[in-house]
């Protein structure tokens, strides 16, 4: 199955490494030694050097992570986060999101290049964390690792987690009489 490239993304495939450019940034991918690639009519095909199930399985690979290559580099790629928590608060400044909540000290989360990330505030004065970028992988990383830093928890609900994210909420102890 071919992937078809946007009228904005242009391909280039030199022995094993493809470039995909676009409006939203240039990536490159190293593919493995049994998978061949060329581009087409705006289409890049991937061939495979025999039928056997590792080198089937490479060559869906490589097709799904280029795939997502174009994807990222004509659209890109969002991940929203929302902070639950009374002082519970974040902010950008330079390369680092800064993050208070609730721990003795407060965070800096080093943001990796080709990624922006922007606080804003919801109405009911939660901050907003939105992380995009052209790298799927990078996108979804960085979102996981910043939630790691306060996961939600089950009883009160507060913590980092993403937007539209249910947490199942567990009854807390009863007094008895």
């Amino acid at each position: 199955m071919p992937v078809v490239l946007p009228a904005k993304v242009k391909a280039a495939v030199a022995g094993q490494k493809i470039s995909i450019e676009g409006p939203k940034g240039k990536l490159d991918y190293t593919m493995p030694a049994v998978i061949k690639a060329e581009v087409k009519d705006g289409k890049i095909i991937f061939t495979r050097a025999d039928d056997e199930r590792a080198t089937r399985a490479l060559h869906g690979l490589a097709r799904s992570l280029v795939n997502n290559m174009v994807l990222g580099v004509s659209d890109g790629y969002v991940k929203q986060l929302e902070i639950q928590g009374t002082g519970f608060r974040a902010s950008v400044q330079g390369d680092k999101l800064n993050l208070v909540v609730g721990k003795s000290h407060q965070i800096n989360a080093t943001i990796p290049k080709n990624i922006k990330v922007t606080v804003t505030e919801t109405a009911a004065k939660n901050p907003f964390i939105t992380i995009e970028g052209p790298d799927k992988q990078a996108v979804g990383q960085f979102a996981a690792s910043v939630r790691a830093y306060y996961p939600p928890e089950p009883y009160k609900g507060k913590g980092i987690r993403y937007a539209g994210e249910q947490v199942r909420r567990k009854e807390g102890k009863t007094v008895q009489q």
